[in-house]
């Protein structure tokens, strides 16, 4: 077994900055003529607001547990604005639990720039609701992704090899196929086979499998575990986010160890199946990662890319899944 990889493990490797263009006035009208101007998406980012009173974590949790004091809907706004990042997908906070008024307020005041990923248990041994139908109720507030951790990325809980052998998940796949809402895996490379079994078993279900399936994040990247990801692309509706560089490898910018692995599941996928991700905040740590950086990566060093795919991974795949609705 993989052992659990928690977000504050991933917390701790963080740098970087862009390069400036320096090149005569034609160059750089050519560069300008074939940059042209996206409105990006940032398919994960992660807030939370410093109002405990209005937003207050849930029993358990308090305001030390924070990363940071805040990281709000306006900080994000300001910081991805320079790297011309105008929508995002808000993913659940951890000390919010299930409780989601934070970004369903953010959504609800901005739904053309905002929506969202929840966190919808499969399974609990006290009475509540059916997993399923929580799920359709808080689409209608524009979340339509719902994040799931896999055998290997969360705490033990007794799982077989089998983990999503439960009708609870069951239930969620169903409801995802016949609701168009994504299942957001949080997973590394172990928990592949039993995702695979399940999207043979609903394959009209949307699936996204988050940060390249972990790997990398040991500083190597192994053919083994590329392959087994790579395969996941049989699955028609398998989308994959294309980020969080400032885990993976070297762990330092311009990230350009990263770029075989692109090559490779860009190949694999297809452009129209890989969306980008930043997963801020984590570029705040002190080391210079930016939303900058994270961009460029996709944009200006990944020459096997043409401006079409690009433009595909930055904007449109997250567009016609999370906005086109």
């Amino acid at each position: 077994m993989e052992p659990t990889i928690t977000r504050r493990e991933m917390i701790r490797s963080t740098a970087a900055g862009a390069v400036a263009l320096a090149a005569a006035p034609a160059l750089r009208q050519s560069v300008a003529a074939a940059e042209k101007k996206l409105e990006i998406i940032d398919a994960h980012v992660h807030i939370w607001s410093g109002d405990t009173k209005r937003f207050p974590p849930v029993a358990g949790f308090n305001q030390s547990d924070y990363w940071f004091p805040s990281y709000s809907a306006e900080e994000l706004v300001a910081q991805g604005r320079s790297a011309g990042v105008t929508r995002s997908n808000l993913v659940q906070m951890t000390w919010y639990a299930s409780d989601h008024t934070y970004i369903l307020d953010v959504i609800a005041k901005d739904p053309d720039h905002f929506v969202g990923t929840g966190v919808v248990p499969a399974i609990t041994d006290i009475a509540g609701p059916s997993p399923d139908r929580v799920m359709v109720d808080l689409s209608k507030g524009g979340i339509y992704a719902f994040r799931i951790r896999g055998k290997s990325t969360r705490p033990p809980c007794g799982d077989q090899e089998r983990w999503m052998s439960h009708l609870g998940y069951e239930k969620m796949f169903k409801a995802g196929a016949e609701h168009r809402l994504a299942l957001s895996f949080l997973m590394g490379p172990s928990d592949l086979p039993e995702v695979d079994r399940m999207c043979g078993k609903f394959p009209d279900t949307p699936v996204i499998i988050d940060h390249f399936c972990l790997i990398g994040r040991r500083n190597n990247f192994d053919e083994a575990e590329t392959e087994a990801l790579c395969r996941m692309a049989e699955h028609k509706n398998v989308m994959l986010k294309v980020g969080a560089f400032y885990a993976f490898g070297a762990k330092k910018p311009p990230y350009l160890d990263m770029l075989p692995l692109i090559k490779r599941v860009v190949g694999a996928f297809g452009a129209e199946r890989c969306m980008w991700e930043s997963d801020a905040p984590l570029h705040r740590a002190e080391e210079g990662h930016t939303f900058q950086g994270s961009v460029d990566i996709i944009r200006k060093h990944a020459s096997f890319l043409s401006e079409a795919q690009k433009e595909q991974i930055l904007v449109k795949t997250a567009e016609d899944f999370f906005f086109n609705r």
